[in-house]
């Protein structure tokens, strides 16, 4: 499955075959990615992202996540999914990452709004979620910037780097989401 973002951007289904780009990027942004994101010093060789992005299929099959590699211009260069997906409550929380190298282009924004339709319009959520470590500005800007309601801060509920952090919790609902087009 493919969703189209724009003319540069598409969202392909998690699959394997993406591993040695996966890996590149990470090995290139770990530093930053390792930052926030508690899964980055697991990812040492394309034989544990093969594995990871083999779980994650499994995720997609069994309706517990719907994840996606991020394009740009036929490239690689992030992941995107609905995680977490509770089919009983309709609610999935949305997560993402991001070559450095394509940061400032919209690509992160542009894929949440596709998403997020693909969510309500196709998947029947009523509740998509957006959690981002109380440091990590950037994260934060995208549930911001596309109307989100910032509900409080999960306390010490990650553990990254051997340490907890804190979270911001958003939160969007069907009913206040009105279906956006890209580039609205």
């Amino acid at each position: 499955m493919k969703l189209i973002v724009d003319d540069n951007i598409e969202l392909e289904i998690t699959s394997q075959k993406f591993a040695p780009q996966l890996f590149e990027i990470i090995d290139r942004n770990r530093k930053g990615f390792s930052e926030f994101l508690s899964w980055v010093e697991q990812i040492q060789s394309i034989d544990n992202i093969t594995e990871y992005l083999k779980n994650s299929e499994q995720f997609n099959k069994e309706k517990k996540e719907i994840s996606f590699i991020i394009l740009f211009n036929k490239e690689a260069v992030g992941r995107i999914g609905i995680h977490h997906i509770n089919l009983q409550n309709r609610l999935g929380a949305i997560g993402y990452w991001l070559d450095k190298a394509y940061e400032g282009k919209g690509i992160i924004t542009k894929s949440c709004i596709k998403l997020i339709n693909y969510g309500f319009q196709e998947a029947n959520l009523n509740r998509i979620e957006i959690k981002a470590c109380v440091t990590n500005y950037k994260s934060q800007a995208i549930p911001t910037r596309l109307n989100f309601k910032k509900e409080g801060i999960l306390r010490q509920a990650e553990l990254v780097n051997d340490e907890f952090i804190d979270l911001y919790i958003y939160s969007v609902l069907r009913q206040e989401w009105r279906i956006k087009a890209v580039n609205d």
